[in-house]
């Protein structure tokens, strides 16, 4: 549920995060198959990482999360976990992703959180509404987009 109080053996806690990751190189990458999936695995680790998801969107070229994580996890330690085992299996899925990542890299080392507060609501609302601005902002953009594999115009 969101906005709850939550309960463990010893304590009762609200640790709500808005997280912010992209692929590396920021390359335009999740959509289509790719978006379905890692929002399967990204549920997948949630859940047995006991992390509740209140609100995420797999936009084009990087990942907004609001999660509530228990205390005895660190923020570092979840971020880290979730990335580390998502990448692994995203190229389980989609082998030929291998190798347009070498090395097995597949999100950005780095990452943005901001704890929520008393602001989960505007941010679970913005976090809705980031995929339509990204669109918004693409279309009146005159920015010309280069695919990074093909060298091709993206339209």
């Amino acid at each position: 549920m969101k906005n709850e109080v939550k309960q463990t053996a010893h304590s009762s806690y609200r640790c709500e995060y808005h997280i912010v990751f992209a692929p590396k190189y920021r390359r335009k990458i999740i959509y289509k198959d790719l978006r379905r999936d890692v929002g399967e695995i990204f549920r997948k680790l949630c859940t047995e990482m006991k992390v509740e998801i209140i609100e995420a969107e797999a936009c084009v070229d990087h990942i907004h999360m609001l999660v509530s994580i228990p205390p005895y996890m660190s923020i570092s330690q979840f971020v880290g976990t979730l990335k580390s085992k998502s990448a692994l299996m995203i190229f389980d899925r989609h082998a030929n992703l291998k190798y347009k990542y070498g090395s097995r890299n597949f999100w950005c080392r780095g990452y943005f959180v901001d704890t929520v507060g008393k602001n989960e609501k505007k941010i679970a609302e913005y976090i809705r509404n980031q995929l339509e601005e990204d669109y918004a902002k693409d279309q009146i953009s005159f920015k010309e987009y280069t695919d990074p594999f093909t060298g091709n115009q993206v339209k």
